[in-house]
């Protein structure tokens, strides 16, 4: 590894050029051809803007594979060995976000002249008990809602059993929506744009500020605890790093804050997921014969959106894009490679994304809708959940031991 002073982590590469495994050529074919055919199938279902979004999907899937990255990894790391390579790679992100989304709703600006609305929820026990729940759920489960996905793509067995008790996690927590809202004390949705009086540039010099004084925070960890630093991911050099190869944390933050203003813009809300998985598990009970209409969650667009194909909703096509994108991306680099779930991991799998599933619902969101779109729509709710998830990390890593999963450990590099 290339040395790197320890004052200035952010400095410290997380790639390095080396020899990389063979392209999977015929997985990469079985991709693409699945990719295009999905394409026209959201195209003739559902039109330009649903396929415009699946494509988003395909290179958010993508840019997650190529650099690994994690929110449940950096939130580990920097909880258990003080590693802030993550952590500021998500500073870096939600501030060029809140830059573009300031920019779109405060003049309005669509690319389909459908108006743009930030993630703005209420702050209540749902969302500092979901948060919480998350949080562990995604230390157990080794994924949060975006890597669950990219996972998955990518070829780990174990993500698999994540994503479907994330779905069942998600469908219960449909189950006692009602509940959580209407039983459970909350403040009304809190905006620091629109609730506060400063309009989105006051909000938007708030929001760097923060982000600002983290990254400072963090420098200042790592000059404490001295940290080691992530294990560099193997790439290429010149034009092929772009597909073959691995990317810098720092480029993947800059793609996905520009690729959720881009989604923002086109379907007039910022990137989620697991609303989708909701509405998955509620189409397979109605399948089953059980009717979720009358769920208090199924109102309004969601209840719509049971009666509709799933071609139809924004936010499953964009999860079917990462899917197949972190697939394409994987075999590309020739890691796509299926293996045996151990049962201890299987075990965390299951409860993980459970917690997960029901924790997203509680909370209005998941790593992303919550804490990515949230923090980037300026909403309060998002920051409780950054904090909420911390400390649901923090005690996940007396638990991740009793299923044999491992935490850093001061004296190793990291992954």
């Amino acid at each position: 590894m290339a040395e790197t002073a320890i004052h200035s982590p952010s400095r410290a590469k997380t790639t390095v050029v080396s020899e990389m495994k063979p392209v999977q050529k015929p997985l990469v074919a079985a991709g693409l051809l699945a990719a295009v055919l999905l394409f026209a199938a959201i195209l003739l279902a559902a039109g330009g803007t649903q396929s415009v979004l699946y494509i988003i999907g395909l290179l958010l899937g993508a840019t997650l594979l190529h650099a690994r990255f994690g929110f449940t990894s950096a939130f580990r790391r920097l909880v258990s060995v003080g590693n802030v390579q993550g952590l500021q790679a998500h500073m870096l992100m939600l501030a060029i976000a809140s830059v573009l989304f300031a920019i779109i709703l405060s003049t309005g600006f669509s690319f389909t002249g459908t108006a743009p609305a930030g993630y703005v929820s209420p702050v209540g026990v749902s969302v500092i008990v979901g948060a919480f729940m998350f949080g562990i759920g995604m230390q157990l489960g080794n994924g949060c809602a975006s890597g669950t996905l990219y996972s998955v793509g990518g070829g780990s067995s174990s993500m698999i059993l994540t994503l479907v008790s994330f779905i069942a996690g998600s469908v219960i927590g449909a189950y006692h929506f009602t509940f959580w809202m209407e039983d459970m004390p909350a403040l009304p949705p809190v905006s620091l744009a629109t609730s506060t009086g400063l309009g989105y540039g006051g909000a938007l010099i708030v929001q760097l500020a923060l982000f600002a004084l983290i990254y400072w925070i963090t420098i200042q960890i790592a000059k404490k605890k001295n940290p080691p630093m992530m294990k560099q991911l193997p790439t290429v050099k010149g034009w092929k790093k772009i597909l073959r190869g691995s990317w810098p944390l720092f480029t993947a933050a800059i793609i996905l804050a520009l690729l959720n203003a881009l989604t923002l813009s086109i379907r007039g809300n910022p990137w989620g997921i697991t609303s989708a998985f909701a509405l998955w598990g509620g189409k397979a009970l109605m399948t089953a014969g059980i009717d979720v209409s009358s769920w208090g969650y199924f109102t309004g667009a969601n209840g719509a959106a049971l009666t509709k194909t799933v071609l139809a909703d924004s936010t499953s096509v964009m999860n079917f894009g990462i899917i197949l994108g972190a697939f394409i991306s994987a075999a590309a680099q020739g890691t796509f490679k299926p293996g045996k779930i151990k049962p201890g991991v299987a075990g965390a799998s299951i409860i993980g994304g459970l917690l997960m599933g029901y924790g997203a619902r509680l909370a209005f969101g998941c790593n992303i809708g919550a804490y990515f779109g949230g923090i980037a729509s300026f909403s309060l709710h998002g920051w409780v959940w950054m904090v909420m998830a911390m400390l649901g990390t923090f005690l996940a890593l007396f638990i991740r031991p009793i299923f044999g999963l491992k935490n850093p450990k001061p004296t190793d590099s990291i992954c």
